[in-house]
């Protein structure tokens, strides 16, 4: 059952953002912001509210002999519509993640396997090229380290877009694949991974960063001998002196790349932020789904067998092919409802 007094004060509190609003004053962009947030859930709240109105009105209605037989035929659906809205309810009214809105750097790199481990970290940056593109989000490589044989050594991602954050958020982790590479002439199954970090984008209010702090290096950008790349010390390094964070940006224009790269180590800060707040909150967040521990084995992706397994949810799907297209809605959405039982099972506790 879902506590009616804690329904009453949300439809106090947005009534009164609607007040407030009407009058032009406070914050607005502030009180707008809260006005939004809370409007499905109103919504929700007041479905709830008037089907219990229903419910109540139908069963008084039974002791007027003249409507028994209306009421009769009326509350048994109304009633078997209760348990679903009730439901929908509970996970408006869950906690949200502040961070599930924003945008997100996505960072692959390489673990075991060498050659084969870096041509997997290629192949997972363009799975989520394509699930972005799916998306209608806009993806950015901004930083990029290749191998000869056309892996990747090093990656970093700007995704951009509608809840970004809330949809990759579930792909921080160890990814491991099991193949027969194309290096490999025996025909051996070989297994090796990458890692992947999904950072919830920082905001300027999210972290303030001092400028005696950060140690600024500018460097020649590495690239095809010849190019103009080559001629200019464009590349910059920032290094954060309390945390030992390093971030550098290649690109040609040196101010892009001040520009850059501290946006990625703001993005880096707040999510270790992030991560000293969530392991005070939880002790066993490693259990969770989502707890962004990258040095956790999330999925295997057997392709002899066209298989992929998530192993924090033992979910198997037998279409590989497609999920290296970017077809992740499956997978998120089995990670998103586990996540929300959980943070239901723990409200509820």
């Amino acid at each position: 059952m879902v506590p009616l007094d804690k329904l009453a004060q949300i439809i106090q509190r947005f009534e009164f953002l609607e007040a407030q609003m009407a009058d032009g004053s406070g914050d607005i962009a502030k009180l707008a912001k809260e006005y939004s947030d809370m409007k499905p859930v109103v919504e929700k709240i007041r479905s709830y509210r008037q089907l219990l109105d229903d419910i109540a009105e139908a069963e008084v209605m039974l002791a007027d002999p003249e409507m028994k037989e209306l009421a009769e035929d009326e509350l048994p659906t109304l009633k078997a519509r209760q348990p679903a809205l009730e439901q929908a309810l509970r996970l408006a009214l869950l906690p949200k993640d502040a961070a599930d809105a924003r945008p997100a750097m996505i960072e692959i790199r390489p673990g075991t396997g060498g050659d084969e481990a870096a041509l997997f970290a290629g192949d997972l940056l363009r799975m989520y090229q394509r699930y972005s593109e799916t998306k209608g989000w806009k993806f950015e490589i901004i930083e990029e380290q290749a191998t000869e044989l056309g892996g990747i050594k090093e990656v970093t991602a700007h995704v951009q877009g509608d809840g970004v954050f809330a949809k990759l958020k579930y792909e921080s982790g160890v990814h491991r694949v099991q193949r027969v590479p194309t290096t490999e002439s025996g025909g051996r199954i070989h297994t090796s991974a990458a890692t992947v970090a999904v950072l919830p984008e920082a905001e300027d209010v999210d972290i303030q960063v001092d400028a005696q702090d950060l140690r600024i290096d500018t460097m020649r950008a590495s690239g095809a001998g010849g190019q103009h790349v080559n001629t200019t010390d464009s590349a910059v390094r920032i290094t954060h002196i309390p945390t030992g964070l390093v971030v550098t940006s290649s690109e040609k224009s040196q101010h892009r790349n001040r520009e850059i790269a501290m946006q990625v180590l703001k993005t880096r800060l707040y999510d270790l932020e992030r991560q000293r707040v969530d392991n005070e909150r939880s002790a066993d967040r490693k259990a969770q789904v989502g707890s962004g521990d990258r040095s956790e084995r999330i999925r295997t992706y057997n392709f002899p067998q066209g298989r992929m397994t998530d192993h924090r949810i033992n979910l198997t799907l037998y279409k590989l092919d497609q999920i290296m297209q970017g077809d992740l809605d499956d997978i998120v959405d089995a990670l998103t409802s586990e996540d929300q039982a959980n943070l239901l099972a723990e409200m509820e506790a």
